[in-house]
């Protein structure tokens, strides 16, 4: 389904002075692969405020619970910096072996991390920076995704094909799961009764019971006038309430819109290039895209399923989270 692209074109601010910033306005966050930096993005102005450096190859990304500490996965440098975000000074290096993305227990504590070169999962104290374990998993992980209890981590690798399930009581894998060709990521509902897993090369997304491990429903995506290798599953969110999922679908540059009870795909919802990574408001009015070849975030708006607007990032941005304590 061909929709009108919304589009307003926002000029890059360069990099600013670190100071506090406006509490009234949504804060949003993106990890620039190319450019080795994090974009500061006020929601409410539209535009980037900050532009943070980072260590090389920026990738994951994510906010503590208390919206106090900004995490990155920086690739390159087998390292997780860890950011103060009201100086956006570094708290703690966290050295681990290429990480790529993360997951943290509902709680904020412990830091699950995929490590995609030395085939394992590595756990971290988030406040001390200390390796609490080391977990064995397939070939290339890459996902990773922790259930709402925080008794479930899931992680998949991209060369196995499959979703591996591990205890949080035990450290203990406890079932593998194949999935189609290249999974990226894994989220799980905000009910915990399933868990959905991408596809990148197999053009789509696994729905699996987290209690059997079993595949219940598969969903593929058709794209009117793309190549079906053109539509490429990467990012998954659910509305608060479950009903419905957004799914990135990488350079076919839009966001699936699917109905989370029927698993049939709703409309597409024309975005940036290369969308990659997605994340929500904390009002779950506004869902975010990390579009990677037009550089830019494209802001949705839920209610209407319409792509609203566009803001100007760094080079390449890949992941986008917003601080959950910003806001009106």
């Amino acid at each position: 389904m061909t929709q009108m692209r919304a589009y307003v074109g926002l000029a890059v601010i360069g990099l600013a002075a670190l100071g506090a910033l406006p509490a009234h306005a949504y804060i949003a966050y993106t990890s620039n692969e190319r450019d080795n930096t994090v974009s500061v993005v006020d929601l409410e102005k539209g535009k980037t405020i900050k532009t943070v450096p980072t260590g090389q190859r920026p990738r994951g990304i994510l906010v503590t619970p208390d919206g106090k500490k900004l995490l990155v996965c920086d690739g390159d440098d087998d390292e997780i910096q860890i950011f103060d975000t009201t100086t956006f000074k570094v708290l703690r290096t966290i050295s681990t072996p290429d990480p790529e993305l993360f997951a943290l227990r509902p709680a904020g504590n412990p830091l699950y991390v995929s490590n995609e070169n030395d085939a394992l999962v590595t756990v971290f104290d988030v406040n001390t920076g200390d390796r609490l374990a080391s977990l064995q998993t397939g070939v290339e992980p890459e996902g990773m995704a922790v259930s709402p209890d925080g008794q479930t981590v899931v992680n998949t690798s991209e060369t196995t094909n499959m979703a591996h399930f591990i205890d949080f009581s035990t450290e203990k894998m406890i079932a593998s799961t194949p999935v189609d060709a290249r999974p990226r990521n894994a989220r799980f509902k905000h009910d915990g009764s399933e868990v959905w897993v991408s596809s990148e090369l197999g053009g789509t997304v696994s729905v699996i019971d987290p209690k059997s491990h079993s595949v219940t429903h598969k969903i593929s995506f058709q794209i009117q006038g793309l190549r079906g290798d053109e539509v490429q599953p990467e990012d998954i969110r659910f509305t608060k309430d479950d009903k419905i999922a957004f799914v990135a679908l990488g350079p076919a540059n839009r966001v699936a819109v699917v109905d989370a009870q029927t698993y049939k795909v709703k409309q597409y919802i024309l975005v940036g290039e290369r969308v990659w990574h997605l994340g929500f408001t904390p009002d779950y009015k506004q869902l975010l895209t990390a579009n990677g070849l037009s550089n830019d975030i494209t802001i949705i708006d839920v209610e209407d399923q319409k792509a609203i607007k566009s803001i100007q990032v760094g080079r390449l941005p890949w992941g986008v989270v917003v601080n959950p304590t910003s806001g009106p």
